[in-house]
């Protein structure tokens, strides 16, 4: 049956034809026709946020914990603009989103009219994709192309700019399944030859190790079931980027910690003297490889990525293998097992013996203080007291604490630990934590944050009260941006420029204005009681944990070293301890 109408309502039934259930947005003048029929339906939930760049990452937030794509909608100009921060730091984490932007009429367009910005010129390096439509009847089939073009291949943000004339216009409405996405069909089975290849590296090689990414994430559940099952078969060690963590369980005895910059000592070790590494799903990111001359100098590399531009980008490969992690996964699975499932058991036995040697070191270890909470000790102690619920979901901010949460947050499952990769964007925990929430209502969504960090989108508290949201913001104060004042004092001579605020909220306060409720600890021995009452509070909660003010975050690999050069804290090892309060090693 043919179906006319306008293009605001063509946009709402798309929508729904997508099985969008959410969308982040803002309304503005040039998307008022599209809040009118949001307005009449009751099928999708509007959740209006603060600003738009925190639309953007609370759709994040909501697709990352659940694997379907986030839906964002904001009107022209700076609406867009606002976005563009939110876009790129999906764009470099494989974020899927559908971003719909309002845009002036079509006759206005280049005029210089209020509220107009070429939006698809400033959005064309941060999205995967973009449309402008011009046309009513182009609008369904765009939006369906754009979810197709979104959730294929690596995936990634998609912009529509639609202009409000274009919205008020009518036209026939195409429907989902007449439409031609074939000219988008990303490669998903690996080349058959170059996995036998790498199945017969896996059969010798004496030192190997699997390095996993948010790949095995985005490719589905099914993805990090297979890793775990070769990773079990095969006994080899795994370790994985900040954005794979989950994928493999931190309680496995083959897992290693996340490796690269604030890596564990084992992971970059293992990473530095391997003979066969397996990348699966990573691009070589510059704070995984460190120095590029110096990366795994030993071993035959093999690297398997949906995305054909990420083979070679960084570094030559020896195995190259273009496809989905779970098709792969799957193949390499069945051919090492038709081949007899062979390891090279006397190399793998001492390679593990090397491991362990370096395991000892304890690079995570700390020194505690009595009277002042170290972060350290305030992630351990949320960590023993969340570990045990299913239901967890982790955000966090973007600097020291991100990396501590990193080192001593333990992710059993995908999907559940939420961070800004890539963009190392500020403000991201807050509204992303906003966006689990909403898509797991029941679930505990902690958001571990800096206070400087936080600032940045602190004005999300508003949609977490609005929408009775019970997000709690695990905020680690140090009343200072904790990493660029650890890079000033190991890099910059101790010239501390600009690295603190002399005018923070009281944030119990701040939580109780926002109508929320607000904890302080400052002690070590009232920190599980607090953390107690946070968890258990009916609602969302700014926890201000005041710690330790010059903590530095170790292990650290400084810019431009190689693996095999870390700076350990001074409880981690034996020896003399520079004014750094770190060793290199």
């Amino acid at each position: 049956m043919t179906r006319q109408m306008i293009g605001a309502k063509m946009i709402v039934q798309a929508l729904k034809d997508q099985g969008v259930d959410t969308v982040f947005g803002y309304p503005g003048g040039a998307v008022l026709p599209i809040y009118d029929e949001i307005f009449q339906q009751n099928d999708i939930r509007h959740i209006l946020v603060r600003h738009e760049q925190g639309a953007v990452h609370a759709a994040e937030g909501y697709a990352r914990s659940t694997g379907k794509p986030g839906v964002v909608l904001v009107t022209s100009g700076p609406g867009a603009t606002n976005a563009v921060t939110g876009l790129t730091d999906a764009l470099l984490d494989s974020i899927p989103l559908v971003v719909l932007t309002g845009q002036v009429p079509t006759f206005m367009i280049g005029s210089d009219a209020f509220q107009e910005a070429d939006t698809i010129g400033i959005t064309r390096p941060c999205t995967k994709h973009n449309w402008l439509v011009k046309d009513t009847a182009d609008l369904a089939a765009t939006i369906h192309e754009a979810f197709h073009v979104a959730t294929s291949g690596r995936p990634g943000p998609v912009l529509i700019d639609v202009p409000k004339d274009v919205q008020f216009a009518s036209a026939k409405y195409t429907e989902k399944k007449q439409v031609n996405t074939g000219h988008y069909q990303p490669r998903v089975k690996g080349d058959m030859e170059q996995i036998t290849k790498l199945v017969e590296a896996m059969e010798k090689a004496e030192r190997p190790v699997f390095y996993t990414g948010g790949g095995v994430i985005n490719s589905g559940p099914a993805a990090s079931q297979l890793l775990r099952e070769l990773v079990h078969a095969t006994g080899f060690p795994i370790t994985s980027t900040l954005m794979g963590l989950g994928s493999y369980p931190a309680s496995g005895d083959k897992w290693l910690g996340m490796l690269g910059m604030h890596g564990l000592y084992e992971a970059n070790l293992a990473m530095h003297d391997c003979d066969l590494m397996i990348n699966i799903g990573a691009r070589f990111d510059d704070r995984i490889t460190g120095r590029l001359d110096a990366f795994s100098p030993k071993s035959k590399k093999a690297h398997v990525d949906i995305d054909p531009s990420s083979i070679n980008k960084v570094i030559h490969v020896d195995i190259p293998i273009i496809g989905d992690v779970g098709h792969v996964l799957e193949d390499i699975l069945k051919v090492w097992k038709a081949r007899g499932r062979k390891t090279n058991s006397e190399g793998l036995a001492k390679w593990w013996v090397k491991i362990e040697e370096w395991r000892k070191v304890k690079c995570l270890s700390y020194t505690q203080s009595g009277t002042t909470i170290k972060p350290q000790y305030a992630l351990e102690r949320l960590e023993a007291l969340t570990k045990h619920r299913k239901d967890r979901f982790i955000c966090t901010e973007v600097g020291q604490h991100q990396m501590w949460a990193a080192q001593y947050l333990g992710f059993e499952d995908p999907n559940h630990w939420m961070t800004s990769g890539g963009l190392g964007t500020m403000g991201y925990g807050m509204p992303a934590s906003v966006g689990v929430q909403i898509a797991h209502p029941d679930a505990l969504v902690i958001n571990v944050a800096g206070e400087a960090s936080w600032l940045m989108n602190m004005q999300e508290m508003g949609t977490a009260i609005q929408y009775r949201l019970p997000v709690k913001q695990f905020i680690l104060n140090n009343e200072r941006l904790g990493m660029v004042r650890q890079w000033q004092q190991l890099l910059h001579g101790e010239r501390y420029s600009h690295s603190w605020s002399d005018a923070l909220p009281d944030f119990v306060k701040l939580a109780e204005a926002f109508g929320a409720k607000g904890i302080l600890c400052s002690d070590p021995k009232d920190l599980d009681d607090a953390i107690m009452e946070m968890l258990n509070y009916d609602g969302p909660v700014i926890f201000d944990c005041l710690v330790e003010k010059h903590e530095n975050c170790f292990p650290m690999i400084p810019s431009g070293k190689a693996h095999n050069e870390m700076l350990l804290g001074d409880a981690s090892t034996e020896g003399a301890i520079g004014a750094s309060g770190a060793v290199l090693v």
